[in-house]
This record gives structure tokens, sequence and C-alpha cells, in this order.
């Protein structure tokens, strides 16, 4: 019984680690300014609803229109907008880091439980928007970069 509870739990761990490594959580002050110096990302919204100057934070829209809307973009909104969709990822990062601490936080016992389910499914739901919000991310920089604007700042 003890080395199926071990077992258990170097796979957990093994599993949070996985989840952890590379989305370090940065504080208030890492984080860079927007670009008026107002408006931050709530963790609570979703990133669809996020705002962003030049456009919408939205993970539901295809990346074939992202696309087509990135080439259409002045080099101030690549950037805008870029900036938003980075401020979402690290709001989302932070909600991940939460996540799997809660789930870390969870006894051995009960990690088959309808808690710790419903904690790793909230984890994978995160774990997919991050996703979409990364690789929109990514059209919006390069094509900021194929029309040779600033990328200072956009660093994830």
């Amino acid at each position: 019984m003890r080395i199926q509870r071990d077992v258990i739990v170097s796979c957990l761990l093994a599993f949070l680690l996985l989840v952890v490594a590379g989305c370090g959580k940065k504080t208030d002050e890492d984080k860079p300014a927007s670009p008026t110096g107002t408006e931050t990302v709530e963790a609570e919204k979703p990133a669809s609803e996020v705002q962003a100057e030049a456009g919408t934070v939205d993970i539901e829209k295809p990346v074939s229109e992202v696309q087509a809307e990135a080439e259409t973009m002045s080099v101030e909104n690549l950037k805008a907008t870029a900036l938003k969709y980075k401020e979402a990822i690290l709001a989302k990062q932070g909600t991940m880091a939460d996540l799997a601490a809660k789930i870390k936080e969870i006894p051995v016992v009960e990690a088959l439980g309808q808690e710790a389910q419903s904690l790793k499914t909230d984890l994978k739901d995160v774990e997919s928007a991050l996703a979409a919000l990364k690789e929109r991310f990514q059209i919006y920089y390069d094509t900021l970069e194929e029309k040779g604007g600033d990328l200072s700042g956009l660093e994830l």
C-alpha cells in the first residue's frame, strides 16, 4: 500500500512540476506597465473578454482571422494587442500556479476525489486557454517583427 501511495505521490508531483515548469509567476512589480499605464488584466475575467486598445484578446477567434487581422494592423496597434495578450498570458499562468498549488495540497487519500478531479479539469481548461493565448500572441509578435516594430517588453 505504501509503494502504491508513493507512486501516486510521485506521479502527481511529476505532473505538477511539468505544469509549473516555465510558468514562473511574476509579481505586479515584474509585470510591464500597460501602454496606457492604467489598464490591467484581471485573473477572474475570461481572456475572451479582455479589451485591448487595438482589438480584443479572444481565444475563440480562428487563427486564420487573427493572422488576417494582424497583417492589416499598424505597428502601434500590433504592439498594443501583443501586450494585451502577454498580460492575459501572465494572468493565466498565475491562475495555473494557483490551481497547481491547490492540487498539491490535496491529501493523497483524496487525490481521486471529486474536488481533485474538478481542480484537474479546471487546470486543463486553463492550460488550453493559455495555449490558445500563446498561439495568437505569437502571430501578433511575428507580424510586428516582420514590420520592423519594437519588440521590447514583449518577452514571455
